[in-house]
């Protein structure tokens, strides 16, 4: 199995869709150590998404790369706070890594160990415009482990269904570990101490995010 236009656009739908579910629950997490608004921002930027992939006068994406480069530029001008600019970056770094070279009609589809140098670049795209390490109470102590795990499961012999699920598993971990972490970047930083024992937001939406894409590849 590769990752191709029918993936990428599955992947999208079905953050979309936890997203609608979980939405009260990322504010709540984000009440406690943030603005109160991860949750409701998050559902209006995906619910653009969703618009424009089934917009009907927008000519369909023209591969997996280009699915995932549009939902990133909608997010960041769909999406305040933190989180439209710091998806929207990850979702366009993905597309642009699994993107056609120059001079090709389309995207092709992308192999198991192509998309997770493509979700590496997410990663990278995330820790540049937030300036944040593993340990920093952020969308990266999920990222970073859900790679981590992802490369390993590759290293094993897991075609896309096995890797993408430990992925998954491995944000899922990472974003229960930011529970007794003092923030140190972002809003939740403010509150020094205060901010331990409370699950971070972004991680938490990360844990979403490698979910879905566990869903959408799952064989």
């Amino acid at each position: 199995m590769d990752f191709d236009t029918r993936l990428a656009e599955a992947w999208v739908r079905a953050l979309a869709e936890a997203v609608g579910k979980e939405h009260e629950r990322l504010t709540e997490l984000d009440s406690a150590i943030g603005d109160g608004d991860h949750g409701s921002n998050l559902r209006r930027g995906f619910a653009a998404v969703l618009a424009v992939l089934d917009d009907p006068d927008t000519p369909a994406p023209t591969g997996p790369g280009a699915v995932l480069t549009r939902t990133g530029s909608t997010l960041i001008s769909k999406v305040g706070g933190a989180s439209g600019p710091l998806y929207g970056k990850a979702f366009r770094a993905i597309g642009a890594a699994l993107a056609a070279p120059a001079g090709a009609p389309a995207d092709g589809p992308a192999d198991v160990a192509a998309l997770g140098e493509a979700l590496a670049a997410g990663l990278r795209a995330v820790r540049e415009l937030g300036r944040a390490e593993e340990g920093d109470k952020t969308i990266v102590d999920a990222w970073t482990p859900a790679l981590a795990a992802y490369r390993e499961a590759v290293a094993g012999g897991a075609g896309l269904p096995g890797a993408t699920a430990a992925a998954a598993a491995g944000a899922e971990r990472g974003a229960l570990a930011t529970v007794p972490l003092q923030a140190r970047k972002g809003r939740a930083s403010y509150l020094g101490p205060r901010s331990i024992g409370h699950q971070d937001p972004g991680a938490t939406s990360t844990a979403l995010l490698f979910r879905a894409l566990a869903e959408a590849t799952r064989a």
